[in-house]
């Protein structure tokens, strides 16, 4: 019996391959660079065609997020279009912590990943089409330690100064779906409430805050392995030089609304992080957060607020991070949103689990809770 191909030598990927026989392979997930986190993975399975194939990810014991992997179903796909869940184990206690895919393609060539990816030709495809878009200005804020550009997207007349950041964290795809589906309800003239939002605010999106760590296949950090989402309170060109740029536009800015989105690992929900701990922070302020946190889990079910991160200690919030740092320094309601890697279990899909096309929903569901709370 031949043995499968197995390779991760492309935008995004990440494993290695430890042994192959057959149609069984052993394989690891490469650290990020310069770094200790390692959870993400996306690789090409070849000579796969009607063969069930045992894919074993070893181990996950010293992954970031060991509690991410029970539940937790690895997508995959054949077109690179559509991704699916692919029948998943764990079993913590063999190989010091392993994953068993079980899958048997239909075609000769399956891609595997932690999330569906979300490639970085596919983001200069999104930026390119936005630029083009009527009324929507381009910026390139700086360049990142691989000579990448910070894309920096701006639309809107509107006096209230919305910031929409995603993907510090490369691996949490979800962020740069959810950014598309955003976009094109932004963007498109047919949409009365992107129309009516471009009249109220104006927009200023970093779809993707960290390139290297995206086309590097990192989970969590850029080249030099710095995780972007701590050094918002004294972010240096020597570690994050993408926090600079991006902090340097929102002073010149203003900031009076602003969400950071991210993926969770562990948490299978849909929730908002806020501010809690942050120096003098006044109910006036955070209700400012509590009122578009109600708002969101009212227009939709996939949001809810009994699951979640818990509640920093008044004066006790962490500044290194974007949410706290600008809701400190532009006394704004500032919000992480997390998505799940695993299934939303309140209301799952046993076919894809969370997936791209729910994030993109959740991004026009979040923009029409901006509308209502503008009011």
């Amino acid at each position: 019996m031949s043995n499968i191909h197995i390779d991760s030598n492309f935008d995004s990927g990440n494993i290695e391959v430890l042994s192959v026989d057959g149609t069984t392979a052993r394989l690891a997930i490469r650290a990020d660079h310069m770094s200790e986190f390692k959870q993400w993975f996306h690789f090409r399975v070849s000579g796969a065609a009607g063969r069930e194939l045992q894919l074993k990810i070893t181990g996950l014991d010293s992954s970031a997020y060991p509690l991410g992997w029970p539940n937790y179903n690895a997508c995959v796909s054949e077109d690179r279009e559509y991704w699916y869940r692919a029948e998943t184990s764990c079993e913590m206690d063999q190989d010091d912590g392993c994953l068993t895919i079980t899958h048997t393609p239909a075609s000769d060539i399956a891609y595997f990943a932690y999330f569906a990816p979300y490639s970085m030709e596919r983001h200069h495809d999104l930026i390119a089409e936005c630029a083009a878009s009527e009324g929507v200005r381009y910026e390139r804020l700086g360049e990142s330690f691989d000579k990448q550009p910070i894309d920096y997207l701006t639309m809107g007349e509107g006096k209230t100064q919305v910031w929409l950041t995603g993907r510090q964290h490369p691996g949490e795809t979800q962020a740069e779906w959810w950014m598309e589906g955003a976009l094109e309800c932004l963007t498109d003239p047919a949409d009365t409430v992107g129309r009516v939002l471009r009249q109220r605010c104006t927009f200023h999106i970093v779809p993707n805050c960290n390139p290297d760590g995206s086309r590097r296949g990192h989970l969590r950090t850029n080249a030099v392995g710095t995780n972007l989402n701590r050094e918002w309170a004294e972010p240096t060109m020597q570690r994050s030089p993408e926090v600079v740029a991006i902090l340097a536009k929102m002073d010149a800015t203003g900031v009076d609304f602003a969400m950071d989105v991210h993926g969770d690992e562990a948490i299978p929900a849909v929730f908002l992080a806020g501010y809690e701990g942050i120096p003098g922070l006044t109910d006036e302020h955070y209700e400012k957060f509590t009122r578009y946190e109600s708002i969101l889990e009212r227009r939709t079910p996939d949001f809810q607020t009994e699951k979640g991160y818990p509640k920093a200690a008044a004066g006790e919030a962490n500044l290194s991070m974007c949410t706290t740092q600008v809701a400190h320094r532009f006394s704004c309601p500032a919000m992480t949103l997390e998505m799940p890697y695993k299934d939303n279990d309140d209301h799952p899909d046993p076919e894809q689990n969370w997936s791209p096309e729910r994030c993109k929903v959740l991004g026009r569901d979040c923009l029409a809770a901006l509308l209502e709370w503008l009011d």
